[in-house]
């Protein structure tokens, strides 16, 4: 067996987890603003023009006049769509989002005015499992939105969000596994506190490669965005959406492409440890998550800029023919490792 150290448990006050439950949104708030401006100029440049620099200084203002130009539209459905369903798969989506947000660790426990406070939003005893967990039920705000739509071009967005979903989030799954039996945890934290000897991309190299491309296809991205697949199918799943309920499914895309981000940096690249034993203060370890965040979030956006989207059948091949064979010998390769070192 490996010793890690042990973890002291805790108790936090109610008001606490509130004012950590704001602090949590209101940053997320504050980073889709940001993403999103970010990648259109980082889009610009790699495509050899400028991107947004007319609203507000070098056009850091244009989100704000794309949320004041979506929220000022009119609400409308088409007749056929199922109006109490149509309002709520959206909110399916955000909700998911910002509830696997909750369970990242940002930082380890700090005192805090006498407090003991983990920078995070709860620490359960399965984050992996929770994080998927969200994940399953925001495929139904997808379902729910290309069903409810009355659109075939909706509903068939919503049918190849159920195939991609389901085909590459068990890759998605099984790369964790070597991580999970390596660290002998399921709590984030802990498996945080494991890597302080190694970063896990390095023993877990393959899962975290497995991981990283099954990553694009759960969030939609490039060059696996068949379900939006704007030259096929008009938008996909939201082609009938518009206004502040179009902002929620891209404001939940942008928070998944976050939280998958997040999960690579927390489970294989050490979570706020510095190499070399840096050890900085604490109030650094959130900045040192952010850091090593934004490289993932601009790789996302590089590689959207660089590859072509795949055929359907390229999509669903590579998922069950290649990513989960290796994820399944990567399990199978750490399980022999971990008992014959043991």
């Amino acid at each position: 067996m490996i010793d890690y150290p042990a973890v002291v448990q805790y108790y936090e006050p109610w008001w606490i987890q509130i004012i950590k439950a704001i602090v949590i949104f209101a940053i997320i708030l504050q980073l889709q603003p940001i993403l999103i401006v970010g990648e259109r100029k980082l889009l610009g440049r790699f495509q050899g023009r400028y991107g947004p620099n007319r609203v507000g200084p070098y056009g850091l203002a244009t989100p704000l006049a794309d949320i004041i130009k979506l929220a000022t539209k009119e609400q409308f459905r088409p007749d056929t769509s199922i109006g109490w369903m149509f309002a709520l798969a959206p909110v399916i989506s955000v909700l998911t989002a910002v509830g696997a947000i909750a369970i990242i660790p940002f930082g380890d426990t700090q005192d805090i005015f006498g407090t003991d406070v983990g920078l995070y939003g709860i620490d359960v005893s399965v984050g992996p499992l929770f994080v998927f967990a969200m994940g399953a039920v925001a495929f139904y705000g997808i379902m729910l939105g290309g069903f409810s739509s009355g659109s075939k071009y909706s509903f068939l967005g919503a049918m190849r969000a159920a195939a991609q979903l389901i085909s590459y989030e068990v890759a998605q799954g099984l790369a964790l596994v070597g991580v999970i039996m390596t660290s002998q945890t399921l709590s984030l934290t802990e498996i945080v506190h494991a890597q302080e000897g190694m970063w896990y991309f390095i023993p877990q190299f393959l899962g975290f490669l497995i991981f990283l491309v099954a990553s694009f296809a759960e969030t939609n991205r490039a060059p696996f965005d068949l379900v939006e697949a704007d030259a096929e199918i008009v938008g996909g799943y939201f082609t009938e959406y518009g206004g502040t309920r179009f902002t929620s499914y891209l404001f939940a895309e942008y928070i998944n492409m976050c939280v998958v981000c997040l999960i690579m940096v927390t489970v294989f690249f050490g979570g706020w440890l510095l190499p070399f034993g840096i050890n900085p203060p604490g109030w650094v370890d959130p900045f040192v998550v952010l850091a090593k965040t934004s490289v993932f979030l601009i790789f996302f956006i590089w590689i959207r800029a660089t590859l072509p989207r795949l055929r359907y059948d390229q999509l669903m091949s590579f998922g069950w023919k290649i990513l989960l064979p290796l994820a399944t010998l990567n399990t199978l390769a750490t399980a022999v490792i971990i008992v014959v070192t043991d």
